[in-house]
């Protein structure tokens, strides 16, 4: 008579064990990324979560329609998929004990590779790699916690961010904003720069400014920049009484597709804000920005100021780009119409469509 195989054993006719796989994740159930779409933005790196928001209890979040759990142990942060392998359950409604994972179902014990080091049930058992929790890869950077679906493919790495961390800048990560807009509408708003003066009058622009001077685009090895001089003051309206009397204000913008993009004003006095500006993909049409950003000026300030005057900002630019019809990005040109500030924006679609999007 043949002995039944445990389910702690492999079978010969088992899938090879996950730890034999590669570290990525394949497309969802019930994806809402168009065919081929959510394979290209898998292979980028996106951030999941606020380093300083993960402390002792696990957090969940999500990328491309992967729920994930991002978790602290003594060894750091870890990111993995939030579903236990052994009934489905998602491992964020778990709880970390030392340097463990513990699954709320059954208290299975994952370690931070994936390992399951303990089955409560059965605990004189070594659990096999059927047990395993598929764990992503981690970079924690500019204060935030980044992961790539399939790193193995990966299409670029993380932009350098060399003023972040650097000795004559204060570095600040704003609280992220849950966005319910496509990520590619987010990113074109944030360098579109004729709707300063209509959508940010309170904040630091002047509807009696409106027109944009004709500026500069081109291409780069990572995608493109464009600078804009103008006399819009970076300002918030009540501190515009710094400003010098016929200061030209320079803001450079620095595009990496597919959803990040930077932002570098030149103050005053040789100052410098840059901002970076990452739309990660929650879902087709749900995005979570993040924004990590440095300064050389007003190092000792408030960075509740700063969280106060950006969460304004970010709620007007919200406001419009939840409201925009299509939801979509449209890629192909002649869907939208376009005027010459448009520049930027148009070049940020072409880019879009050269790396096989479709929106």
């Amino acid at each position: 008579m043949t002995q039944a195989p445990s389910l702690l054993q492999e079978r010969d006719d088992m899938p090879p064990p996950v730890a034999a796989r590669p570290a990525r994740v394949t497309r969802p159930r019930n994806c809402t990324y168009a065919p081929g779409d959510w394979e290209i933005l898998s292979r980028y790196w996106f951030p999941v979560a606020r380093a300083e928001d993960i402390g002792t209890a696990p957090v969940q979040s999500r990328l491309l329609d992967v729920k994930l759990v991002v978790y602290r142990t003594t060894s750091g942060i870890s990111v993995a998929r939030d579903l236990c392998p052994h009934r489905g359950v998602p491992l964020s409604m778990g709880w970390v004990e030392g340097d463990d994972l513990v699954c709320p179902y059954h208290g299975l014990r994952f370690a931070a590779d994936g390992r399951c080091v303990k089955i409560p049930a059965q605990p004189n058992v070594v659990p096999s790699d059927r047990f395993r929790a598929t764990t992503l890869p981690m970079v924690e950077r500019y204060g935030l916690v980044w992961t790539c679906l399939d790193p193995d493919n990966a299409l670029a790495d993380i932009p350098d961010f060399p003023e972040f961390g650097a000795s004559d800048f204060q570095a600040i990560v704003c609280p992220p904003v849950s966005i319910q807009a496509a990520p590619g509408r987010q990113v074109e708003g944030f360098i579109d720069v004729a709707h300063f003066a209509w959508i940010h009058h309170e904040a630091f622009a002047d509807r009696e400014n409106s027109v944009v001077p004709l500026y500069q685009t081109r291409q780069t090895d990572y995608g493109f920049r464009s600078i804009y001089i103008s006399d819009v003051s970076n300002f918030p309206k009540p501190l515009q009484h710094l400003e010098p009397k016929g200061f030209i204000w320079r803001r450079t913008f620095d595009v990496y597709p597919p959803y990040i993009a930077f932002l570098t004003v030149d103050f005053p006095n040789d100052g410098v804000l840059r901002i970076m500006n990452i739309a990660t993909p929650v879902s087709a049409r749900e995005t979570m920005l993040y924004v990590p950003l440095v300064r050389n000026f007003d190092r000792t300030g408030s960075v509740e100021d700063v969280y106060a005057f950006n969460a304004q900002i970010f709620a007007e630019d919200q406001a419009i780009v939840e409201a925009q019809c299509p939801e979509d990005l449209p890629l192909e040109l002649e869907e939208e119409a376009h005027f010459a500030a448009d520049r930027s924006s148009v070049s940020y679609r072409k880019a879009l469509r050269a790396l096989g999007l479709t929106c």
